[in-house]
C-alpha cells in the first residue's frame, strides 16, 4: 500500500495541470451544468442579477488566488486595458447576459447542443485573424458540428431554414456562442501574465460592464429578489463557470492552442443532454440524437488532426 504523503494532493494537481484533455473535459462538464443552472434560474433569480452577481461573488476568490502575482500582472496589463475590457465585456458579460435570457425561451438541451458551434467559429476566427492553417480533418469535424447545430436551430424541421423560423432563445444562444468564440480567439493574444492575474482583470471588467445591465433591469421593473434556489444557483455560477472553469479553459488553450481547445466545447452537448434529461426531465427528440451524434463526432474527427497552429 502506498504511504500517504502530505504533498500528494499538490502532486496530483500539478500532474492534472499539464493534461489538457482532462482540464478541458472538466471545463465542459462545468459548462454543461451551467446550462441546467440557466433553466433552473428562471423565476428564481433575474438574468442580469445573475450576470452581475456571479462576478461580484467570484471576484473575491479570484483575487485571492491571484494575490501572489497580481501586482506584477496589473503593471503588465495596464497598457492593454482596452483589450482586457473587451475580453471581459464580450466573453464574460455579454455571453452570460444572452445565455441567461436565452434560458427563458429555450431548453437546457438546446442550449447545451448549440454551444457546439463554438469550435467551428474558433477555427474560422483563428484562420481569418492569425492565418492558422486548418487541416482537412478539422474542416470535416467542423462541418459535422455545424450540421448538428443547424439541426437544433431547425428543430428537426428543415423547412424552418428556408423560412428562418428559429426559436428566439436558440438565436440568442448562437449570438452568445459567436461572442465567446471571439473571446477564445482573443486568448491567443493574452499578455505574459499568470492565468489567475488575467482572470482577475477580466472578472473586474465583467463586473463593471455588467452593472449597467443590472441597473437597467431594476429600472424596467424586472428585478426579483433571489429565492433560496436562486442564491444556490448564483453560488454555482460564481464558483464553477465564473472561476474554476475559466482557469481550466485558459490553461487548456495555453497547452494546445485555441483551435483544438475549442473543439472540446463539443463535450458540453453530450454532458448537457444527459443532465437536461436526467435532472430536468426534458424530452430527447430524434433531432437531438442526430445533433449529438454530429457534434460529438466532430470532436473525435478534429482531434485526430495533427497540430496545425504554427
Amino acid at each position: 500500500m502506498t504511504e500517504y504523503s502530505p504533498t500528494a494532493p499538490a502532486s496530483l494537481w500539478r500532474a492534472a495541470w499539464d493534461r489538457p484533455i482532462l482540464l478541458l473535459a472538466l471545463t465542459a462538464l462545468i459548462w454543461a451544468g451551467h446550462s441546467v443552472v440557466g433553466r433552473l434560474a428562471v423565476g428564481q433569480i433575474a438574468p442580469m442579477t445573475l450576470t452581475c452577481g456571479r462576478w461580484a461573488l467570484a471576484l473575491g476568490p479570484i483575487l485571492f488566488a491571484a494575490r501572489g502575482t497580481l501586482k506584477r500582472d496589473i503593471e503588465i496589463l495596464r497598457p492593454h486595458w482596452l483589450y482586457v475590457t473587451a475580453m471581459g465585456a464580450l466573453g464574460f458579460t455579454a455571453f452570460n447576459a444572452l445565455f441567461y435570457i436565452a434560458a427563458h425561451h429555450t431548453g437546457a438541451l438546446n442550449m447545451s447542443i448549440i454551444q457546439g458551434a463554438v469550435p467551428a467559429l474558433v477555427l474560422i476566427g483563428t484562420r481569418a485573424i492569425f492565418g492558422v492553417r486548418v487541416t482537412a480533418l478539422q474542416v470535416l469535424g467542423t462541418c459535422a458540428t455545424m450540421l448538428g447545430v443547424t439541426a437544433i436551430a431547425a428543430q428537426g424541421d428543415w423547412s424552418r431554414l428556408a423560412a428562418l423560423a428559429f426559436n428566439y432563445g436558440d438565436v440568442l444562444m448562437l449570438v452568445a456562442c459567436l461572442l465567446y468564440s471571439g473571446y477564445t480567439v482573443g486568448l491567443r493574444a493574452r499578455p505574459a501574465v499568470s492565468a489567475f492575474g488575467f482572470l482577475a482583470a477580466m472578472a473586474f471588467a465583467a463586473l463593471v460592464t455588467s452593472i449597467p445591465l443590472f441597473i437597467l433591469e431594476v429600472a424596467r421593473g424586472e428585478f426579483i429578489w433571489p429565492t433560496a434556489t436562486g442564491w444556490a444557483l448564483l453560488a454555482y455560477a460564481a464558483i464553477g463557470p465564473a472561476f474554476l472553469s475559466q482557469v481550466l479553459y485558459m490553461r487548456g488553450v495555453q497547452l494546445i492552442g485555441p483551435g483544438r481547445a475549442g473543439v472540446f466545447v463539443n463535450l458540453v452537448p453530450l454532458f448537457g443532454a444527459l443532465m437536461a434529461v436526467l435532472l430536468l426531465g426534458e424530452k430527447l427528440a430524434a433531432y437531438h440524437v442526430l445533433a449529438l451524434a454530429l457534434v460529438v463526432g466532430g470532436i473525435a474527427v478534429a482531434q485526430r488532426a495533427p497540430p496545425a497552429e504554427n
